[in-house]
């Protein structure tokens, strides 16, 4: 049995909420990864099947290896459909902020969803979320992603028998993605439990993993290698790593949306490793953008916003440097020396 973190109040507010709503937007954070489309789309298909008329809008691109998901092809990307997206929003009686703490985290698209006069429903599990995105706020950091809670939210509400097979896969994309297919985060029972009661929808789990995991081009199989053997910088002492990658090299390895996906992960499997860095050139606008994963009880969160303008959980953090890649080398040089001591501790 589930334990319970939608308290009676909230559940009757967001009974009324969706009970009384007629056009919902659904949004969530700048580069959208699994847990931000999983959620979007498993409300969206539970919110559907409930009559309601429903647009999934995010802010760009994401990944093709989630455009499997059943009416992915529908989603609204705002820097693409700007005026179809702001006239969506200003009819909606109900916005869905998923994913995502701040306005910020959601680029241009937050002067639209700031200047709505609709109810607004926040739901996240990152720290700190800022409670005006929301009149009903659903925040839990220890939740082991967003899907998590929209479960839990959909069950609450007497849901679970309304959520149909395709909202039942989405969320266990977002579950399984956010816990790098339950490798970390995901020591709660309740998380199994979930996984269970989503497979009782008739969910292939192995399918799915296989389309978002093995889903690559040649070349991004050939950029990885490059990464591993050309550009990983390992610090042994130090139990960390970072990389760099170039605009330049990414064109070389014809470069999409996606296929940095994972990569931050795997020198983790280093033995005795804490720390993994990736420095990434944006393809489109003068920034470099930082992926930091960690284990154990290094934080990230609290390195990225140090020295990256970042944040994000415990084990799984990123940011952005507004400067060229070899200061932003520089910077992760001096960031790695200023906490050798916490890295070399045991």
């Amino acid at each position: 049995m589930l334990k319970n973190k939608i308290t009676p109040q909230e559940t009757s507010e967001l009974k009324k909420y969706f009970n009384e709503c007629r056009n919902v937007v659904i949004v969530s954070h700048t580069a959208p990864d699994g847990d931000a489309i999983g959620s979007s789309l498993g409300l969206y298909h539970y919110l559907t099947r409930k009559g309601k008329h429903v647009t999934v809008i995010v802010p760009n691109l994401f990944p093709d290896f989630f455009r499997w998901m059943k009416d992915s092809d529908k989603i609204v990307i705002y820097e693409r459909q700007k005026t179809h997206a702001n006239v969506v929003i200003s009819q909606a009686d109900l916005i869905c902020c998923l994913d995502f703490n701040v306005p910020s985290r959601i680029d241009e698209l937050q002067v639209p969803v700031m200047q709505a006069r609709c109810r607004k429903i926040l739901v996240d599990h990152h720290i700190g979320p800022d409670k005006s995105l929301g009149d009903i706020v659903i925040s839990h950091t220890d939740a082991s992603s967003t899907c998590e809670l929209i479960f839990r939210i959909i069950t609450a509400i007497g849901g679970y028998d309304a959520l149909p097979f395709a909202g039942a896969e989405s969320l266990y994309a977002g579950l399984a993605t956010d816990t790098g297919f339950f490798n970390y985060n995901s020591n709660n029972p309740d998380v199994f439990i979930i996984l269970s009661e989503l497979l009782r929808k008739g969910i292939d789990k192995d399918l799915i993993n296989r389309r978002i995991q093995n889903n690559f081009s040649p070349d991004r199989v050939k950029f990885l290698g490059y990464v591993l053997y050309e550009k990983l910088k390992v610090y042994s002492d130090l139990h960390a790593s970072y990389f760099s990658i170039t605009r330049d090299e990414l064109t070389q390895f014809n470069y999409v949306k996606g296929d940095m996906e994972g990569i931050v992960n795997m020198p983790l499997q280093i033995k005795g490793h804490k720390l993994s860095i990736s420095l990434r050139e944006d393809t489109e606008k003068d920034m470099i953008l930082i992926s930091t994963r960690s284990v154990d009880d290094f934080p990230c969160n609290e390195f990225c916003a140090q020295y990256y303008n970042g944040g994000g959980h415990k084990n799984a953090s990123g940011g952005r440097l507004y400067c060229s890649m070899e200061e932003a080398i520089a910077i992760t040089e001096r960031a790695l020396e200023e906490w050798s001591e916490r890295l070399k501790a045991e």
